[in-house]
């Protein structure tokens, strides 16, 4: 198994350290402790929640003919925030089969969910390089956008995008696709009734106190609330954040030093945009400057997917 490393595990730990003095942890963090990637991997096998993502990627999978012609014996496939790279390897196999053989490049924050995406890619015998970076920052993204030449499959999926500023992410991907790059990207739909309500179901409250058991706050030691706020950039865009709000003083261990939090004291958690079909659209083409080869839509209303080119 190869990972090439540009964000060190010092480095994480050192950023981790000043998010917690700053009460504010992004979204590369939650992967970071094994315990809540085991949760997340667990997380999205739940159909209520990515079922809907799951069958959108079974039919972008059955079309992968498609695909392997535009891109003949070989594609490099870039996956920013792969996770486990479960629905990678999927499109990747079909692509196998129809006669696409595929150089996978699983891009991540977390060694733990790396490793697993590099692995399931060598059980199906797919050649794969991890690389261990951040793709909030613009110049790692370049970084591992240029572990292979054009032309590649880029894919940012899961509501990768929305964990980001979108207006600002997905600038920096459109200005680094070549013209023979291809990009399967999806969005997580916002909907008044069911965004928020998805987000008391168990298994993303696990996800949650996973990450924030591996620094020693319990469940007794306070509550997770959300909030949900209108993009005024544009009309569709809907910022979901959260926080974590201590009900008693309580000591977190970061980097086995100990961070005190006085009651009532908030930690903001990772936020995540939603937004709808028309604002989708939008970002993709009339801000990114991208053009749109085919648009899914999941059988629950849940994401948009859409695969483009520059």
């Amino acid at each position: 198994m190869k990972v090439e490393v540009v964000l060190t595990e010092a480095d994480i730990t050192q950023e981790f350290i000043e998010a917690m003095e700053a009460r504010d942890i992004p979204e590369k963090f939650f992967f970071w402790f094994p315990r809540s990637a085991a949760a997340w991997s667990a997380l999205v096998q739940d159909a209520s929640l990515y079922g809907g993502l799951a069958a959108t990627w079974k039919e972008i999978a059955a079309d992968a003919e498609t695909l392997a012609r535009h891109f003949g014996g070989r594609a490099p496939v870039i996956s920013f925030g792969a996770g486990d790279g479960a629905r990678d390897r999927m499109l990747m196999s079909a692509m196998k089969a129809a006669g696409c053989e595929c150089q996978y490049f699983p891009v991540d924050a977390s060694q733990t969910m790396l490793e697993m995406a590099c692995a399931g890619a060598e059980d199906d015998d797919i050649e794969a390089v991890g690389i261990k970076t951040d793709i909030s920052s613009p110049v790692h993204l370049v970084y591992a956008a240029d572990a292979a030449e054009s032309p590649r499959l880029f894919i940012m999926s899961g509501n990768t995008l929305g964990a980001f500023d979108p207006l600002a992410e997905i600038r920096y991907i459109a200005q680094f696709m070549k013209p023979g790059d291809r990009l399967i990207i999806d969005s997580e739909s916002y909907d008044e009734q069911k965004t928020l309500a998805l987000r008391a179901n168990p298994a993303v409250r696990f996800f949650i106190w996973a990450m924030l058991a591996s620094m020693g706050i319990g469940q007794d030691d306070g509550e997770v609330r959300y909030d949900h706020k209108r993009d005024d950039r544009r009309d569709g865009l809907h910022l979901i954040t959260r926080y974590f709000r201590a009900g008693r003083d309580v000591a977190a261990t970061v980097a086995g030093e100990e961070v005190a939090l006085e009651r009532g004291e908030r930690i903001a958690l990772n936020f995540q945009y939603a937004c709808t079909a028309e604002a989708f659209r939008w970002l993709l083409c009339a801000h990114g400057g991208l053009s749109i080869v085919h648009e899914y839509h999941s059988p629950d209303g849940r994401f948009h997917t859409a695969l483009c080119k520059k």
